[in-house]
């Protein structure tokens, strides 16, 4: 079968559904239908496969799609071009020292926090010889601040002075009766070794982690099914957990977690250290094997305790 003519081709892709699809080559003596025609770059013509590069379609601009894509050339001229800035850092400041005029906080100078006035120094003036170093002043004390001061001075004084006299009233009154006569924890080796026999607590905590401590109910503000117990509690615990585990071993109902209401929320008092002690200090920080904790209930010296 004879190879048709180029036009007889072309009439035969305008009476077929493929008409509209590829182009034909711009080149003139070719204009062969492509159906994946290719553009060029530099001149944006449309050519086929045999004529798409810059060379064998004669381009008339060719190398301009290389060139465009290469930096623009630096201006002629004798001065340099100004070197770019580095990157500030959002933390650069001026050295602390008076005359100095060091900028700190950058990539080529570091700033150095001198420890005894809690200012930023360059590294010529970071000793505390090298300027003038002055502790800084305490803040003001604030309103609530002074009045807790206040409160805890006329406290321990006033616990001071009840602390040997029998049948005072009182919180401190309450606070000597329970240091006064009583014998502090053993702590001996003897002693220890006893608790570790006779106490009772999670076995989930490690040995080296636990503290051994005796726990009372002190009997005017607490009532309790079990008085007193024996039991070890983790280091880290804090001593709002041993509080609740302390409460839940003497059957004491506790309260703390229904309620602001000082009246009935339970504290735990430390009788070697004689305080009542916070509720997020840990108890390993606090207590130590074979002392004694108290759990009391009605103390309204938030401030204090707190």
């Amino acid at each position: 079968m004879p190879t048709p003519t180029r036009e007889q081709q072309e009439e035969i892709l305008k009476n077929s559904d493929v008409a509209g699809i590829g182009a034909h080559c711009d080149i003139d003596t070719c204009k062969q239908l492509d159906f994946l025609p290719f553009v060029c770059e530099s001149c944006k013509g449309t050519f086929c496969l045999d004529h798409r590069t810059e060379t064998a379609h004669s381009c008339k601009k060719a190398g301009s799609w290389l060139s465009s894509l290469r930096p623009k050339a630096a201006p002629s001229s004798g001065a340099a071009a100004p070197a770019t800035n580095p990157r500030r850092s959002l933390l650069a400041a001026p050295c602390a020292a008076p005359k100095c005029k060091t900028t700190i906080n950058t990539p080529t100078q570091p700033g150095v926090k001198c420890v005894g006035c809690w200012k930023q120094y360059c590294l010529s003036h970071r000793l505390q010889d090298a300027h003038d170093c002055k502790p800084p002043a305490a803040a003001p004390m604030t309103v609530a601040q002074a009045k807790a001061k206040e409160a805890l001075a006329n406290f321990n004084k006033a616990w001071t002075s009840q602390k040997s006299a029998a049948g005072g009233g009182g919180v401190a009154a309450m606070f000597a009766s329970l240091t006064q006569g009583r014998k502090p924890g053993n702590s001996s080796v003897a002693a220890v070794m006893k608790m570790k026999r006779e106490a009772k607590g999670d076995e989930k905590v490690p040995p080296e982690k636990r503290v051994y401590l005796y726990v009372e109910a002190e009997a005017r503000t607490t009532t309790a099914k079990l008085p007193k117990g024996t039991f070890w509690y983790n280091k880290d615990w804090s001593v709002g957990k041993v509080l609740d585990l302390a409460a839940k071993s003497l059957q004491i109902t506790n309260v703390n977690n229904q309620g602001n209401d000082e009246e009935k929320r339970l504290r735990v008092f430390h009788v070697e250290g004689g305080r009542v002690l916070s509720f997020g200090e840990k108890i390993g920080d606090a207590t130590a094997n074979g002392n004694t904790i108290v759990l009391l209930r009605g103390l309204q010296m938030t401030e204090l305790i707190e």
